[in-house]
This record gives structure tokens, sequence and C-alpha cells, in this order.
């Protein structure tokens, strides 16, 4: 029996980018438009869509956008392609950490190199961005199939952040594992953390998860170890920003320490991710860029201060697990166990 998922994050119609306002969920469920590549710009950086995988696919509507925009008033297709490369290059910058923008939009610019009219590659880039679109769709669900062959009868199982369908275009990475799993196994249940500072986790996962009746606990960030060593929890399986070509994984900041409390209470510890996450020219995490994210996501909740404003503040967006406390990589192709540098390369070959 297959998951049926009924969240579909962005979507390109009638040439806008639609996409669920994800700022504004639990309290209100509302979809946008996103009608230029400054908008899709900001769309990206303000976190209205947010995910890798879902801010790849923004990052190539967002191509398609400035496109549409370039064809308007460049008179010949150098200048066209100028443009278009330069407003690209503008989008990579609004999320640093996340390959899968920088991949997305790699893939619209070899369109530039063929041949036609301005409008034509506009047509094809286009065309390009809702292929993207659904090829993402069949990817989360091979990854959920591969996925679910790991997960035990009845497990209880923890994430960190949110990888679910709000952070693909639908099903999800490491929900869309517990969503397959759960098409198999129903008892199975889950530990959500709450994600701070932006509670990604509380906000966006257990939402998700319970609106697809699946039994689901919020927990705070500082619980896992001792859920862990409770024997509450079987299996963590988290989703990833960029995986280095050693198996390095970068992810929302916290997920560092769940792995590490993981490795010591030995339960194991999967990485969900697409092929398109992992960044062959990296190869450790010490080189992948940390998004430092504005102060105020520390200090304030709901818009109030909850600490003194005189006190410093330091805010990555993202830590790395080193690949020794990673005990598989679940991707579409199936899962990649350690040496991860072996299995990686060996995978990418084969494609």
């Amino acid at each position: 029996m297959e998951f049926k998922s009924k969240i579909k994050t962005i979507e390109w119609i009638n040439n806008k980018s639609r996409m669920i306002d994800q700022r504004l969920l639990p309290k209100e469920f509302k979809i946008i438009e996103i009608t230029d590549s400054e908008g899709m710009y900001k769309a990206i950086k303000e976190m209205i869509v947010r995910g890798a995988p879902a801010i790849g696919i923004a990052g190539a509507h967002g191509v398609a956008l400035a496109a549409m925009e370039a064809n308007k008033f460049c008179n010949d297709r150098q200048s066209f392609n100028k443009t278009v490369k330069q407003k690209s290059d503008y989008l990579k910058s609004s999320r640093p950490t996340a390959v899968n923008l920088m991949w997305a939009i790699d893939k619209q610019l070899e369109i530039l190199s063929e041949n036609g009219s301005s409008s034509q590659i506009t047509d094809k880039l286009i065309q390009n961005a809702i292929k993207m679109e659904n090829e993402d769709i069949e990817i989360n669900k091979k990854i959920g199939q591969y996925g679910a062959k790991i997960v035990p009868q009845s497990a209880a199982i923890l994430t960190h952040c949110n990888a679910g369908a709000l952070a693909t275009v639908g099903y999800g990475t490491a929900l869309g594992v517990i969503r397959s799993a759960y098409a198999k196994d129903p008892t199975i249940k889950v530990f959500a953390d709450e994600t701070r500072p932006r509670q990604q986790g509380a906000r966006l996962t257990t939402w998700e998860l319970t609106e697809d009746g699946i039994d689901t606990t919020l927990i705070t960030d500082g619980m896992c170890s001792y859920f862990m060593s409770k024997k509450m929890i079987n299996l963590v399986i988290t989703g990833a920003d960029r995986i280095a070509s050693n198996g390095d994984t970068a992810n929302k900041i916290g997920t560092y320490t769940v792995a590490i409390a993981a490795k010591y209470h030995k339960i194991p510890f999967y990485i969900a991710a697409p092929l398109s996450t992992i960044d062959l020219t990296i190869p450790c995490g010490e080189q992948i860029p940390i998004e430092e994210r504005n102060h105020d996501e520390v200090t304030h909740i709901n818009g109030d201060w909850i600490c003194s404003p005189k006190v410093n503040i330091i805010n990555p967006g993202f830590d790395v697990t080193p690949n020794e406390l990673i005990s598989g990589i679940i991707t579409e192709k199936g899962i990649l166990y350690p040496p991860f540098n072996e299995s990686i390369k060996k995978v990418f070959e084969q494609k």
C-alpha cells in the first residue's frame, strides 16, 4: 500500500510559482504566488519556502521567472543569457548551505547553451522546472520505499527539524521514510524535536504527521538523550541540506547533538536525502558553508524578547554531523553505507 500525501508545497501554475507560506503554519494555511525572480529570492531567504529539495525547485522556478523577465526587455540572446545568469547568481546567494538550490539552478542554466530564440529558451526553462518538480515527488517515494525496509516493527522514530512534504515538493525525505513505513505498519510512532530557534519540528513536522494520522509526540531539543536512555526511541532519521563526498552531513542546527546521543545509546542514525544533496566538490564537512541567520530568531519568540537585549548572540542555521556518527544515507538509488567515500563514489558512477 502506498501512502498518499495530501501536501504539495510548491507548484508551477499559469506562469507563476504557487507555494505554501510556511511562516504561518500551523496557525494558518495560505498559498501565495511568486511572479518574479526578486519575489523568489525573498521567498527563499525569508523561509516562506524551506527544506533543501523544495528550495531547489524554488530556484528552478526562479530561473524560469528570471527568463520571463529578461524576455520582455532583452533584444538579443546574448543580453538575455547574461541577464538570466546574473539573476540566477543572485538567487543562489539566498541560502548558501542548501546545495540543492545551486544544483537546480545550474541544471536550468545548462539550457542557456541550447539553440533557439529567447522565447523558446524561456519555454524550455519553464518545462524543465515543471519536470524537476514532478521528479522530486517520485524521488521522495523511492527514498521512502528504501528507507521503510530498515524501520523495525512498531518502531519509535526520532526526527529533527522538518524533512517532510513541506521540505520537498511533496511526500518528504525523512518523513517520506516514515510515511512509507507507516503504510506497512500503522503501529509506528514518531518523536519530533521542537528544533529551535524556528521550531520547524514543532510547527511543521507535528502538523504534517498529525494531519496524516501518525502518532506523534513533540519534545524539546534537550530531551532526546532522556528518551533514548529510557529505551523509548529505536531509530533516528533526519534530512540533510548538504552532504560532503565523505558523508559528513550538514543539517539543521542541533542534528549533530542528536547524532552524538544516538551513538552513545547505540541507536541507528540515518540521513534521508536525494542524490542532488550530495556535493561531490566538497571532500569533507569542514568545507560546507554554514549560514548565519538573523539574531532575532534566537532573541524573540512570537515577536517578544526572551532574553536581555544586551546579551551576545550567535545563530548558525546548520551544523555538520561527522560521517562516523551516521549509520546510512537513504537515497533514491538505495541506502549508502560506510565507508561513505566509497559508496557515494560508486552510486554516482552508476548514474
